[in-house]
Parts: C-alpha cells; structure tokens; sequence
C-alpha cells in the first residue's frame, strides 16, 4: 500500500494486513464471525462507550476482501435482512383523523424506541406501510423515535442513522479533509426516514418534533453509544418535497445531491437529486469534525 488505507474510519497498515492473512491461514477451520471476533479482541478496537466493535471488524474485513486485499473464508450462511426475513404482521390502524392545534393535541410524548421490542414493532410497521420508501431495519449506529399522542396513538417516527460516506456540498460547509472525514464522519447522524401518519393532520407538527428531536439527539447518542453528535443531515427529494418543516426548524438547505446514493462510493448510480439540510448541535462543530 502506497498511501493510508482508512475503512470503518480506522486507518490500515500493512502490519494489520499481515496479522489478518496470519489469522485466516492459521485457522482456515474458522468462520467470518469467529475471524471478525478474534481480530476485535485483538486490536482491543472500542466504541466509546467501550464495547467491542465487532460488527464494525465484520464489515471492515468484507471491504478489505472486496479491494482484493485479503481473502476471507466462504460463507457458511447467507446474509439476510432481519426485517426481509420476519415478514410484519398487517396492522389493523386506527385512520380516524387527528386534527387541530399543537395545544389541543398535547401533551405530546417523543420516545427513543430502539431497545423497547413492542415500540419498534408498530415504528417499523408504520414506516413500512406508510413511508414512500418503505423500512427494512437500520444498520449501524441509530436512533429510532416515535410521537405519539394524549391518548398513547402514534402519531409520527423518525430514523437517525449513520451519515452519508460523501457529499460536497456537505464536505465544503464543514470544511474538512478526506482523512479528517474518515475519521470524524461518525460524530454526523443522518434523518434517514420521518413519518407523519398519513391521517394526522396538524399544522407545525412536523417543525414542532424536529425541535423535539434535536434537543435531545446528542445526548441520546452518547447514551447509547458513548460519543456524542455534533451535526444532523437529511436529504429531501426535490420532486416530491419541498423541506418546509426542515427550514421552519432552522435547519440549514447547503446545496443539493448530484444525483448519487448517499453510499455511493465506487459507482455511479443515478437517484432523484435532493437537497440537503444540516443542522450544527454545537457551536464548535467544525473544530470537532475536522481534528
């Protein structure tokens, strides 16, 4: 290798290369899952909250086989999506309208649902049937949250999950450089899905739960997984929205997509372009993300 390799924002020498066909060649019995274990535990590689980046080490490997760096053993299972593979059962909604004014219709209770299995349930059926781009689970880092009403009815979820590898008109606002990105990317969350139930009609409602959100996504990021977010994104397709709610909430519109997906590193497939909005969750966000 001529220059630094950064995957899973850890930098790879030659000597961490070396250890991992060592690994494999001395174990050729092993699984991924049994590589990937042995390799955390010897790197001691810890998200801030100090658990063992395992998952973390099993995605980095697959990225060092696809670059023709190493050779990983053959799958023994095939990889499945935990939301493709356990169909969601219908749901019988109540569709009576909820209208009215924010005051009529508090109080109002937004929870983080990621560990309460009952709540992500309903969360991940409504963004399923409801949502233009359906929900099949979130990987990686995330934050899953839902609104619901005075009287316990969801009302609204939101997905904050892991931010787009790359995007210029991002990148330029903060001002950072490619190693600095690979470094700081994961102090960013992306809003990857917000749903308003289609029978909730509520003026303000949508700026109203951004808010609510934002005061409090850092700290529930740090909670659950030991640093904190200094900067949320989202991406809006043009054609079917307009960004309103993201701009009544001061969110910041900083240019648009060129037409790629959000982890599009190696191809060039063409999505819908969308703008983008940021939103700083500190005043010193710059001097976070570009160490």
């Amino acid at each position: 290798m001529n220059q630094e390799l950064v995957v899973q924002g850890r930098p790879i020498t030659r000597e961490d290369l070396d250890e991992i066909q060592e690994l494999i060649r001395a174990h050729p019995e092993w699984s991924r899952r049994r590589l990937s274990e042995a390799l955390v535990a010897a790197w001691d590689w810890r998200n801030p909250a100090g658990r063992l980046k395992d998952m973390a080490t099993r995605t980095l490997l697959v990225k060092l086989e696809a670059r023709g760096l190493i050779e990983l053993p053959e799958r023994r299972q095939r990889p499945y999506n935990r939301m493709a593979a356990r169909p969601l059962q219908p749901r019988l909604w109540d569709r009576t309208p909820v209208r009215g004014t924010l005051s009529q219709i508090a109080p109002l209770t937004l929870r983080e649902v990621s560990a309460e299995a009952g709540a992500r349930r309903e969360f991940e059926a409504a963004l399923a049937e409801f949502h233009y781009l359906g929900y099949r689970g979130a990987v990686g880092e995330n934050l899953q949250y839902t609104v619901s009403g005075a009287d316990g009815r969801l009302l609204a979820c939101l997905v904050f999950g892991a931010a787009a590898w790359k995007c210029r008109a991002r990148d330029e606002f903060i001002g950072w450089s490619h190693d600095q990105r690979a470094r700081s990317l994961g102090w960013i969350a992306n809003n990857s899905r917000f749903l308003i139930l289609p029978f909730v009609e509520v003026p303000h409602l949508a700026s109203w739960i951004l808010g609510a959100v934002l005061r409090r996504l850092s700290s529930d990021w740090e909670n659950k997984y030991g640093h904190p977010i200094v900067l949320a994104e989202t991406f809006v397709d043009r054609s079917r929205f307009r960004g309103t709610c993201y701009r009544a909430a001061n969110w910041i519109r900083q240019g648009a997509t060129t037409g790629r997906t959000r982890q599009d590193r190696y191809t060039t497939l063409k999505v819908p372009v969308k703008d983008l909005y940021l939103y700083p969750l500190h005043r010193d966000f710059r001097s976070f993300l570009c160490r």
